[in-house]
Protein backbone atom coordinates (compact mmCIF):
# COMPACT_ATOMS: atom_id res chain seq x y z
CA UNK A 1 0.00 0.00 0.00
CA UNK A 2 1.85 2.94 1.06
CA UNK A 3 5.69 3.68 1.54
CA UNK A 4 6.56 3.33 5.40
CA UNK A 5 6.49 6.68 7.27
CA UNK A 6 9.62 6.06 8.22
CA UNK A 7 11.01 8.05 5.72
CA UNK A 8 11.63 11.67 6.19
CA UNK A 9 9.49 13.78 4.47
CA UNK A 10 11.67 16.76 5.07
CA UNK A 11 12.31 16.67 1.74
CA UNK A 12 8.66 17.60 0.00
CA UNK A 13 9.75 20.76 -0.89
CA UNK A 14 9.35 21.15 -4.35
CA UNK A 15 6.44 21.94 -6.83
CA UNK A 16 5.49 19.95 -9.21
CA UNK A 17 6.31 21.41 -12.69
CA UNK A 18 3.47 21.66 -15.21
CA UNK A 19 3.61 21.38 -18.94
CA UNK A 20 1.58 22.65 -22.02
CA UNK A 21 0.63 21.42 -25.22
CA UNK A 22 -0.22 22.83 -28.29
CA UNK A 23 -4.01 23.75 -28.85
CA UNK A 24 -3.83 21.21 -31.75
CA UNK A 25 -2.99 18.55 -29.81
CA UNK A 26 -5.50 15.26 -30.21
CA UNK A 27 -6.87 13.82 -27.13
CA UNK A 28 -8.69 10.47 -26.63
CA UNK A 29 -11.95 10.70 -27.46
CA UNK A 30 -14.20 13.43 -29.12
CA UNK A 31 -15.47 14.58 -25.65
CA UNK A 32 -11.46 15.44 -24.63
CA UNK A 33 -11.05 17.15 -28.01
CA UNK A 34 -13.87 19.53 -26.83
CA UNK A 35 -12.24 20.34 -24.14
CA UNK A 36 -8.55 20.15 -24.93
CA UNK A 37 -8.33 24.02 -25.29
CA UNK A 38 -9.20 24.93 -21.97
CA UNK A 39 -6.14 22.81 -20.25
CA UNK A 40 -6.88 20.85 -17.05
CA UNK A 41 -8.42 22.99 -14.35
CA UNK A 42 -7.70 23.32 -10.71
CA UNK A 43 -10.35 21.27 -8.48
CA UNK A 44 -11.76 21.85 -4.95
CA UNK A 45 -12.06 18.92 -2.80
CA UNK A 46 -14.42 19.97 -0.25
CA UNK A 47 -15.01 17.48 2.79
CA UNK A 48 -18.40 16.02 3.51
CA UNK A 49 -19.79 13.70 6.38
CA UNK A 50 -17.84 15.16 9.08
CA UNK A 51 -19.79 13.94 12.01
CA UNK A 52 -19.16 10.15 11.01
CA UNK A 53 -16.25 8.43 12.08
CA UNK A 54 -14.04 6.50 10.22
CA UNK A 55 -11.48 4.64 10.74
CA UNK A 56 -8.49 4.74 8.47
CA UNK A 57 -10.65 4.75 5.03
CA UNK A 58 -8.88 3.17 1.75
CA UNK A 59 -11.99 2.85 -0.77
CA UNK A 60 -14.72 4.63 -1.30
CA UNK A 61 -16.96 3.17 -4.51
CA UNK A 62 -20.78 2.67 -5.28
CA UNK A 63 -22.90 -0.35 -6.17
CA UNK A 64 -23.94 -0.22 -9.65
CA UNK A 65 -27.48 -0.68 -8.84
CA UNK A 66 -27.76 1.76 -5.74
CA UNK A 67 -26.33 4.80 -6.54
CA UNK A 68 -26.69 7.01 -4.30
CA UNK A 69 -24.81 4.70 -1.53
CA UNK A 70 -21.26 5.08 -0.65
CA UNK A 71 -19.47 1.83 0.50
CA UNK A 72 -16.40 3.06 2.58
CA UNK A 73 -13.90 0.25 2.88
CA UNK A 74 -12.08 0.53 6.32
CA UNK A 75 -8.64 -0.62 6.42
CA UNK A 76 -8.71 -2.81 10.26
CA UNK A 77 -11.80 -5.18 7.89
CA UNK A 78 -15.02 -3.56 7.89
CA UNK A 79 -17.61 -1.94 4.92
CA UNK A 80 -19.47 1.03 5.77
CA UNK A 81 -22.26 2.37 3.77
CA UNK A 82 -23.06 6.29 3.63
CA UNK A 83 -26.62 7.59 2.09
CA UNK A 84 -24.57 10.46 -0.07
CA UNK A 85 -27.72 12.21 -0.23
CA UNK A 86 -27.70 12.65 3.11
CA UNK A 87 -24.87 15.67 3.87
CA UNK A 88 -26.52 15.76 7.67
CA UNK A 89 -25.34 11.53 8.44
CA UNK A 90 -24.19 11.40 11.85
CA UNK A 91 -22.85 7.44 11.48
CA UNK A 92 -22.02 4.86 8.71
CA UNK A 93 -24.29 2.13 8.58
CA UNK A 94 -22.04 -1.26 8.56
CA UNK A 95 -22.49 -3.45 5.40
CA UNK A 96 -19.98 -6.38 6.18
CA UNK A 97 -17.33 -6.73 9.21
CA UNK A 98 -14.70 -9.59 8.24
CA UNK A 99 -12.21 -7.97 11.11
CA UNK A 100 -11.66 -11.40 13.06
CA UNK A 101 -9.96 -12.92 9.43
CA UNK A 102 -8.34 -9.98 8.39
CA UNK A 103 -4.82 -9.46 9.41
CA UNK A 104 -3.24 -6.07 10.13
CA UNK A 105 -0.17 -6.56 11.98
CA UNK A 106 1.81 -3.80 9.57
CA UNK A 107 0.45 -0.50 7.83
CA UNK A 108 -0.02 -2.16 4.64
CA UNK A 109 -2.09 -5.23 5.37
CA UNK A 110 -5.32 -5.42 6.01
CA UNK A 111 -8.45 -5.08 4.51
CA UNK A 112 -7.11 -3.64 1.10
CA UNK A 113 -9.98 -3.08 -1.50
CA UNK A 114 -13.69 -4.09 -2.90
CA UNK A 115 -15.58 -4.65 -5.99
CA UNK A 116 -19.28 -5.48 -6.74
CA UNK A 117 -19.79 -7.76 -9.31
CA UNK A 118 -21.12 -6.37 -12.44
CA UNK A 119 -24.48 -8.18 -12.15
CA UNK A 120 -25.08 -7.42 -8.56
CA UNK A 121 -28.65 -7.04 -8.47
CA UNK A 122 -29.29 -10.18 -9.71
CA UNK A 123 -26.50 -12.48 -8.46
CA UNK A 124 -25.57 -10.62 -5.54
CA UNK A 125 -22.04 -11.31 -5.08
CA UNK A 126 -19.33 -8.72 -4.06
CA UNK A 127 -15.56 -9.61 -4.10
CA UNK A 128 -12.74 -8.84 -1.14
CA UNK A 129 -8.90 -8.58 -1.10
CA UNK A 130 -7.76 -8.60 2.17
CA UNK A 131 -4.46 -10.25 4.44
CA UNK A 132 -4.81 -12.66 6.42
CA UNK A 133 -2.99 -14.88 8.80
CA UNK A 134 -1.38 -18.28 9.58
CA UNK A 135 0.27 -18.26 7.68
CA UNK A 136 0.92 -14.94 6.06
CA UNK A 137 -1.48 -14.77 2.90
CA UNK A 138 -3.37 -12.41 0.38
CA UNK A 139 -6.75 -13.30 0.18
CA UNK A 140 -9.07 -13.05 -2.75
CA UNK A 141 -12.94 -14.20 -1.71
CA UNK A 142 -16.43 -13.19 -2.47
CA UNK A 143 -19.09 -12.96 -0.27
CA UNK A 144 -23.23 -13.14 -0.36
CA UNK A 145 -25.59 -10.03 -0.18
CA UNK A 146 -28.76 -10.94 1.61
CA UNK A 147 -31.97 -9.69 1.33
CA UNK A 148 -31.34 -6.60 3.54
CA UNK A 149 -28.61 -5.67 1.18
CA UNK A 150 -25.95 -6.55 3.94
CA UNK A 151 -23.19 -8.80 3.09
CA UNK A 152 -22.98 -12.07 4.83
CA UNK A 153 -19.50 -12.74 6.80
CA UNK A 154 -20.56 -16.66 6.83
CA UNK A 155 -21.18 -16.86 2.97
CA UNK A 156 -17.43 -16.34 2.47
CA UNK A 157 -15.72 -18.40 -0.69
CA UNK A 158 -12.34 -18.22 -1.31
CA UNK A 159 -11.32 -17.75 -4.75
CA UNK A 160 -7.32 -17.44 -4.20
CA UNK A 161 -4.81 -17.36 -1.87
CA UNK A 162 -0.92 -16.26 -2.29
CA UNK A 163 1.95 -16.35 0.36
CA UNK A 164 3.16 -13.25 1.26
CA UNK A 165 6.88 -13.25 2.34
CA UNK A 166 6.81 -9.90 4.23
CA UNK A 167 4.26 -7.56 5.57
CA UNK A 168 4.39 -5.23 3.35
CA UNK A 169 3.83 -4.89 -0.54
CA UNK A 170 0.48 -6.27 -0.44
CA UNK A 171 -0.88 -4.26 -3.15
CA UNK A 172 -4.16 -4.06 -3.52
CA UNK A 173 -7.05 -3.14 -6.20
CA UNK A 174 -9.88 -5.47 -7.60
CA UNK A 175 -11.92 -4.20 -9.92
CA UNK A 176 -13.87 -5.70 -12.81
CA UNK A 177 -12.87 -4.63 -16.26
CA UNK A 178 -15.39 -3.38 -19.02
CA UNK A 179 -14.71 -7.38 -20.86
CA UNK A 180 -16.41 -8.68 -17.18
CA UNK A 181 -13.24 -10.29 -16.41
CA UNK A 182 -11.69 -9.81 -12.57
CA UNK A 183 -8.48 -7.75 -12.11
CA UNK A 184 -6.69 -8.00 -8.80
CA UNK A 185 -3.08 -5.97 -8.51
CA UNK A 186 -0.43 -7.64 -6.32
CA UNK A 187 3.00 -6.55 -4.96
CA UNK A 188 6.02 -7.66 -5.23
CA UNK A 189 6.09 -9.69 -2.17
CA UNK A 190 7.75 -6.53 0.05
CA UNK A 191 11.04 -6.45 1.64
CA UNK A 192 13.00 -3.95 -0.37
CA UNK A 193 14.26 -3.75 -3.51
CA UNK A 194 12.60 -7.07 -4.60
CA UNK A 195 14.95 -9.60 -2.42
CA UNK A 196 13.04 -12.48 -4.05
CA UNK A 197 13.36 -11.40 -7.47
CA UNK A 198 9.62 -11.38 -8.00
CA UNK A 199 9.39 -8.23 -10.09
CA UNK A 200 10.10 -10.19 -13.16
CA UNK A 201 9.32 -13.61 -12.64
CA UNK A 202 6.35 -15.38 -14.45
CA UNK A 203 5.92 -18.44 -12.18
CA UNK A 204 4.92 -16.08 -9.02
CA UNK A 205 1.54 -14.09 -9.06
CA UNK A 206 3.90 -11.36 -7.01
CA UNK A 207 4.45 -8.18 -8.51
CA UNK A 208 1.72 -8.51 -11.10
CA UNK A 209 -2.24 -7.57 -12.30
CA UNK A 210 -3.70 -10.72 -12.81
CA UNK A 211 -7.39 -11.16 -14.84
CA UNK A 212 -9.56 -14.14 -14.19
CA UNK A 213 -13.05 -14.68 -14.87
CA UNK A 214 -14.76 -15.60 -11.69
CA UNK A 215 -17.99 -17.30 -13.09
CA UNK A 216 -15.29 -20.22 -14.49
CA UNK A 217 -13.34 -22.98 -12.93
CA UNK A 218 -9.96 -24.07 -14.34
CA UNK A 219 -8.92 -27.57 -12.81
CA UNK A 220 -8.11 -26.64 -9.61
CA UNK A 221 -8.64 -23.57 -9.33
CA UNK A 222 -12.09 -21.94 -8.01
CA UNK A 223 -11.60 -19.67 -11.40
CA UNK A 224 -11.09 -19.44 -15.12
CA UNK A 225 -8.35 -18.32 -16.92
CA UNK A 226 -9.46 -16.16 -19.76
CA UNK A 227 -8.33 -17.62 -22.89
CA UNK A 228 -6.58 -14.84 -24.21
CA UNK A 229 -4.38 -14.11 -21.49
CA UNK A 230 -1.26 -12.74 -22.73
CA UNK A 231 0.77 -15.90 -21.10
CA UNK A 232 -1.56 -19.07 -21.39
CA UNK A 233 0.65 -20.65 -23.50
CA UNK A 234 4.11 -19.34 -21.95
CA UNK A 235 6.15 -22.02 -20.19
CA UNK A 236 6.51 -22.21 -16.73
CA UNK A 237 4.41 -18.64 -16.39
CA UNK A 238 1.23 -18.52 -14.53
CA UNK A 239 -1.67 -18.04 -16.52
CA UNK A 240 -3.25 -15.60 -14.72
CA UNK A 241 -1.09 -12.64 -14.92
CA UNK A 242 -2.20 -10.15 -17.44
CA UNK A 243 1.23 -7.75 -16.81
CA UNK A 244 4.17 -7.86 -14.72
CA UNK A 245 7.58 -6.17 -13.24
CA UNK A 246 5.13 -3.96 -10.88
CA UNK A 247 6.59 -3.03 -7.38
CA UNK A 248 3.65 -2.29 -5.88
CA UNK A 249 0.41 -0.58 -7.70
CA UNK A 250 -1.83 1.37 -5.24
CA UNK A 251 -4.89 2.14 -6.65
CA UNK A 252 -5.91 1.40 -10.03
CA UNK A 253 -8.88 1.47 -12.61
CA UNK A 254 -10.78 1.65 -16.02
CA UNK A 255 -11.14 4.75 -18.31
CA UNK A 256 -15.12 4.44 -18.52
CA UNK A 257 -14.35 5.84 -21.99
CA UNK A 258 -12.00 4.05 -23.52
CA UNK A 259 -11.27 1.03 -21.43
CA UNK A 260 -7.85 1.59 -20.56
CA UNK A 261 -6.39 0.54 -17.70
CA UNK A 262 -4.29 3.10 -15.46
CA UNK A 263 -2.23 2.19 -12.17
CA UNK A 264 -0.37 4.17 -9.81
CA UNK A 265 2.53 2.40 -8.82
CA UNK A 266 4.57 3.28 -5.59
CA UNK A 267 8.31 3.72 -6.03
CA UNK A 268 11.09 2.58 -4.03
CA UNK A 269 13.21 5.58 -2.70
CA UNK A 270 13.21 7.88 -5.81
CA UNK A 271 10.33 7.51 -8.55
CA UNK A 272 6.81 7.35 -8.05
CA UNK A 273 5.27 6.48 -11.38
CA UNK A 274 1.74 5.96 -13.27
CA UNK A 275 1.13 3.24 -15.83
CA UNK A 276 -1.47 2.96 -18.43
CA UNK A 277 -1.70 -1.45 -17.75
CA UNK A 278 -1.60 -3.41 -21.11
CA UNK A 279 -1.81 -7.14 -21.33
CA UNK A 280 1.24 -8.67 -21.61
CA UNK A 281 3.09 -5.45 -20.79
CA UNK A 282 6.63 -5.52 -18.17
CA UNK A 283 7.03 -2.35 -16.24
CA UNK A 284 10.27 -2.82 -15.79
CA UNK A 285 10.80 -3.22 -11.79
CA UNK A 286 13.32 -3.66 -10.65
CA UNK A 287 15.46 -3.27 -13.49
CA UNK A 288 13.82 0.22 -13.27
CA UNK A 289 12.18 2.60 -10.58
CA UNK A 290 10.15 4.68 -13.19
CA UNK A 291 11.95 5.18 -16.10
CA UNK A 292 15.50 5.04 -14.06
CA UNK A 293 17.87 2.23 -14.15
CA UNK A 294 17.67 0.39 -10.68
CA UNK A 295 19.02 -2.91 -10.39
CA UNK A 296 22.60 -3.69 -11.34
CA UNK A 297 21.74 -6.27 -13.78
CA UNK A 298 21.27 -5.05 -16.99
CA UNK A 299 17.77 -6.22 -18.51
CA UNK A 300 18.12 -8.83 -21.76
CA UNK A 301 17.91 -6.85 -24.93
CA UNK A 302 15.45 -9.06 -26.28
CA UNK A 303 13.20 -7.62 -23.24
CA UNK A 304 10.46 -4.94 -23.78
CA UNK A 305 10.15 -2.20 -21.04
CA UNK A 306 6.80 -0.25 -20.87
CA UNK A 307 8.08 3.43 -19.40
CA UNK A 308 5.27 5.54 -17.26
CA UNK A 309 2.92 8.02 -18.35
CA UNK A 310 4.02 10.23 -15.81
CA UNK A 311 6.93 9.75 -13.08
CA UNK A 312 7.46 11.93 -9.99
CA UNK A 313 10.14 12.31 -7.75
CA UNK A 314 10.58 12.36 -4.04
CA UNK A 315 11.30 16.44 -3.58
CA UNK A 316 7.52 16.20 -5.04
CA UNK A 317 5.84 13.51 -2.72
CA UNK A 318 6.19 9.56 -0.82
CA UNK A 319 3.76 7.02 -2.72
CA UNK A 320 1.74 7.98 -5.31
CA UNK A 321 -2.41 6.96 -4.88
CA UNK A 322 -3.69 6.06 -8.34
CA UNK A 323 -6.85 7.95 -9.09
CA UNK A 324 -9.31 7.81 -12.39
CA UNK A 325 -10.50 9.26 -15.73
CA UNK A 326 -12.32 12.48 -15.24
CA UNK A 327 -15.95 11.50 -16.57
CA UNK A 328 -18.32 13.55 -14.95
CA UNK A 329 -20.24 16.81 -16.02
CA UNK A 330 -19.64 19.64 -13.51
CA UNK A 331 -16.33 20.44 -14.60
CA UNK A 332 -16.55 19.85 -18.29
CA UNK A 333 -13.00 21.24 -18.96
CA UNK A 334 -11.53 18.32 -16.70
CA UNK A 335 -13.47 15.52 -18.92
CA UNK A 336 -10.42 13.22 -20.14
CA UNK A 337 -7.64 14.25 -17.41
CA UNK A 338 -6.47 11.55 -15.03
CA UNK A 339 -6.37 12.61 -12.04
CA UNK A 340 -4.14 11.02 -8.89
CA UNK A 341 -2.07 12.17 -5.86
CA UNK A 342 0.40 11.80 -3.38
CA UNK A 343 -0.58 9.78 -0.40
CA UNK A 344 2.14 11.76 2.09
CA UNK A 345 2.34 15.69 0.43
CA UNK A 346 -1.04 15.57 -0.38
CA UNK A 347 -0.51 16.96 -3.77
CA UNK A 348 -3.53 16.11 -6.63
CA UNK A 349 -2.16 16.20 -10.26
CA UNK A 350 -4.26 15.58 -13.77
CA UNK A 351 -2.99 14.67 -16.94
CA UNK A 352 -4.13 13.70 -20.31
CA UNK A 353 -2.27 10.65 -22.26
CA UNK A 354 -3.11 9.30 -25.75
CA UNK A 355 -2.41 5.71 -26.73
CA UNK A 356 -0.26 5.87 -22.51
CA UNK A 357 1.68 9.14 -24.32
CA UNK A 358 1.06 12.27 -22.01
CA UNK A 359 0.22 15.20 -23.79
CA UNK A 360 -0.58 17.21 -21.03
CA UNK A 361 0.19 18.03 -17.65
CA UNK A 362 1.38 17.28 -15.25
CA UNK A 363 -0.20 20.22 -13.70
CA UNK A 364 -1.45 20.36 -9.82
CA UNK A 365 -4.94 20.72 -9.69
CA UNK A 366 -5.11 20.89 -5.94
CA UNK A 367 -3.52 19.85 -2.51
CA UNK A 368 -4.51 18.69 0.91
CA UNK A 369 -2.36 20.03 3.35
CA UNK A 370 -2.07 17.72 6.55
CA UNK A 371 -4.00 15.02 4.68
CA UNK A 372 -3.12 11.87 3.57
CA UNK A 373 -4.67 10.53 0.73
CA UNK A 374 -5.39 6.69 0.75
CA UNK A 375 -7.77 6.72 -2.38
CA UNK A 376 -10.08 8.08 -4.97
CA UNK A 377 -13.27 6.94 -5.88
CA UNK A 378 -15.99 7.09 -8.57
CA UNK A 379 -19.71 7.42 -8.59
CA UNK A 380 -22.24 6.09 -11.10
CA UNK A 381 -22.49 10.22 -13.19
CA UNK A 382 -18.37 9.71 -13.49
CA UNK A 383 -17.82 12.64 -10.20
CA UNK A 384 -14.54 11.67 -8.08
CA UNK A 385 -14.43 11.26 -4.25
CA UNK A 386 -11.25 11.25 -1.56
CA UNK A 387 -10.77 9.22 1.34
CA UNK A 388 -8.15 10.25 3.86
CA UNK A 389 -6.20 9.90 6.92
CA UNK A 390 -6.63 12.96 8.48
CA UNK A 391 -3.73 14.02 11.25
CA UNK A 392 -1.88 11.24 12.97
CA UNK A 393 -1.70 8.32 10.75
CA UNK A 394 -1.39 5.78 12.97
CA UNK A 395 -4.89 6.93 14.69
CA UNK A 396 -6.45 6.24 11.82
CA UNK A 397 -9.12 8.93 12.04
CA UNK A 398 -10.84 8.94 8.44
CA UNK A 399 -12.49 11.63 6.32
CA UNK A 400 -14.13 11.97 2.94
CA UNK A 401 -14.15 14.50 0.24
CA UNK A 402 -15.83 15.38 -3.18
CA UNK A 403 -15.11 17.38 -6.10
CA UNK A 404 -17.43 20.35 -6.37
CA UNK A 405 -18.13 22.18 -9.43
CA UNK A 406 -16.68 25.44 -10.69
CA UNK A 407 -14.32 27.02 -8.30
CA UNK A 408 -15.71 29.59 -6.17
CA UNK A 409 -12.75 32.25 -6.67
CA UNK A 410 -11.78 32.73 -10.27
CA UNK A 411 -7.73 33.29 -8.86
CA UNK A 412 -7.71 30.68 -6.29
CA UNK A 413 -4.39 28.72 -6.71
CA UNK A 414 -3.33 25.53 -6.79
CA UNK A 415 -4.09 24.44 -3.65
CA UNK A 416 -7.79 25.63 -3.39
CA UNK A 417 -8.54 22.30 -1.53
CA UNK A 418 -6.59 22.79 1.71
CA UNK A 419 -8.09 21.38 4.78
Amino acid sequence: MFLTTLIVLAAMSGIPSEKSIDDATVTTTKADAAVARVGIPRMRPMRVFKDVRLKRPIQILVRPDLPDLLYVVEQPGRVRVLDRTRADSKEAATFLDIRPEVRMKNNEEGLLSMAFSPDVANDGLVYLYYTASSPRRAVLSRFKIGADAIADPDSEEILLEVPQPFGNHNGGTVLFGPDGMLYLSLGDGGAANDPMGHGQNLSTLLGTVLRIDPNGASGDKAYGIPTDNPFVDVENARPEIWAYGLRNIWRMSFDRETGELWAGDVGQNQWEEIDVVRGGGNYGWRYREGKHRFSRDEPPAELELIDPVVEYPRSDGISVTGGHVYRGKARPEAIGAYLYADYQSGRIWGIRAVDGEMVEGPKQVARLRGSLISSFGEDAEGELWLCTFEGDEMSGVGAIWRFTGPLERASADPEVGDA
